[in-house]
């Protein structure tokens, strides 16, 4: 098949283009090359770089397409409230222009990077009163170093579980807004484009070629880059965070079977999936696995901070994945991110 493939020079982007081509397709790549996330890099060869919320200038592209892979964001929790214009211009502003331009050129299958950031909190379970879905934390108790989320009914600590694609929709900070709205357009688009999409709710994702310490960067890459620098990774709260880490390599491969799935099926399909490992950590784990793939020997520095827009616990449920798709994620966390500490990263 012919995907167009926007983010194409991206972190994930690159590792879904390779996949494609290792797969015998064929790729068109397009890439605005923001500096907040390429530097002062130049397109890679073969790229067109162009900014998506411009359809004028490449509906061409189009031609003879038979489904988009949508990588194309401003990615990050949201640094400041003025990063706010910047994540409505090119996420949502980006995805409505893509598919009005898409729909115009007969093109209608969409896959389409969503993320974790969707569900905000994650599942919680009151072991007395069941499931129970908790308000924002409040800055009194993180400030008092209480960060957990508990029952409103009994206050008990409550437990997590895990979060399936049927979870509420819950966005707490301008990237997490910004997904929701991607995710909504896309399903407008195929009820009145008579078209299919399917949304890919990327958990953790890290591996080769993830950028460098930016206030954009994944955590991971912050551990790493912390140990390259000699210090300390520092983990904010006390490290008890559940999260789920998925290599780029799945994250690609999910992206193929996902695009697969969406050009073989009928008009009127939306659905979501999980890609995650299934293999939930917590965060200061991620820290100590990532420092055990170095020979700094330099422990981790749990620093009772927090950051307003974090969440406690998110950790997803990769079986609808599994059953529909046919993906499950190959690479394990205890070997990917110890494998991470010594991989190359982009400047």
């Amino acid at each position: 098949m012919k995907v167009l493939l926007t983010g194409s020079a991206g972190f994930i982007g690159t590792a879904i283009g390779a996949a494609l081509e290792g797969d015998g397709h064929e790729v068109v790549r397009v890439d605005l090359m923001l500096p907040m996330a390429h530097g002062s890099s130049s397109a890679p060869d073969g790229t067109h770089q162009l900014d998506v919320r411009d359809a004028g200038s490449w509906t061409h592209l189009l031609d003879g397409v038979d489904a988009v892979c949508h990588q194309a964001a401003v990615v990050g929790a949201g640094v400041k409230v003025g990063d706010l214009p910047d994540y409505a211009g090119h996420n949502d502003l980006g995805t409505a222009v893509l598919l009005a331009a898409m729909h115009e050129a007969g093109v209608g299958r969409l896959v389409l990077a969503s993320s974790m950031v969707v569900y905000g909190e994650g599942r919680y379970t009151c072991a007395e009163h069941g499931d129970q879905a908790p308000p924002p934390r409040a800055v009194a108790a993180l400030e008092g170093g209480d960060f957990e989320n508990h029952c409103p009914v009994c206050g008990a600590v409550l437990g997590w579980s895990l979060v399936d694609e049927s979870a509420r929709l819950d966005p707490r900070s301008s990237y997490a807004a910004s997904k929701v709205a991607q995710e909504h357009y896309a399903y407008a688009w195929v009820r009145q484009a008579d078209a299919s999409a399917v949304a890919l709710r990327y958990h953790n994702v890290y591996g080769p070629g993830m950028p460098r310490d930016t206030p954009y960067s994944g955590v991971a890459a912050m551990f790493r880059s912390s140990l390259e620098r000699g210090e300390a990774p520092r983990v904010f709260e006390d490290g008890g965070q559940m999260r789920d880490f998925v290599h780029v390599a799945d994250v690609a491969r999910a992206n193929v079977a996902a695009l697969e799935s969406v050009v073989a099926s009928d008009a009127g399909r939306y659905d979501a999936y999980n890609v995650a490992s299934g293999e939930p950590v917590p965060i200061l784990r991620v820290a100590e696995m990532v420092g055990a793939g170095t020979a700094a020997g330099i422990a981790p520095e749990v620093t009772g901070g927090y950051r307003l827009g974090d969440v406690r616990h998110i950790v997803a449920s990769p079986e609808k994945a599994r059953a529909e798709l046919g993906f499950a994620a190959s690479v394990r966390p205890a070997d990917g991110l110890r494998e991470f500490a010594t991989a190359p990263l982009r400047a």
